[in-house]
């Protein structure tokens, strides 16, 4: 079984873009780009092991998500990408935190 990973961003098709970039890795990606989302994602998916922020959301949303995503299932990680890399930057950053905590590959 391959783990999950949930992609929150600004743009609703964040997933087809980064999964297709990132097809190399052993991981689902799901996403979703709106708290009705992070939350449907959530109460649904229980193997989710982490989740990944882009940051095209601004800082009320990230935080309150933070909050949300922390208050319902404490047991997942979640990583906010950097703004200073831009768009282009998500990709790697994807890959360096699914290796890193879903993958163990330090």
């Amino acid at each position: 079984m391959q783990p999950v990973v949930l992609l929150v961003g600004k743009l609703p098709g964040i997933v087809g873009h980064l999964a297709d970039e990132l097809e190399d890795l052993p991981v689902r990606w799901l996403g979703a780009h709106d708290h009705g989302e992070v939350m449907r994602q959530l109460d649904t998916e229980p193997s989710i092991s982490c989740v990944i922020m882009g940051a095209g959301l601004n800082d009320d949303v990230r935080g309150d998500l933070v909050g949300l995503i922390a208050g319902q299932r404490p047991d997942v990680s979640i990583h906010l990408k950097d703004r200073a890399s831009g768009p282009e930057g998500m990709a790697d950053f994807v890959r360096k935190v699914a290796g890193a905590m879903v993958l163990n590959r330090g």
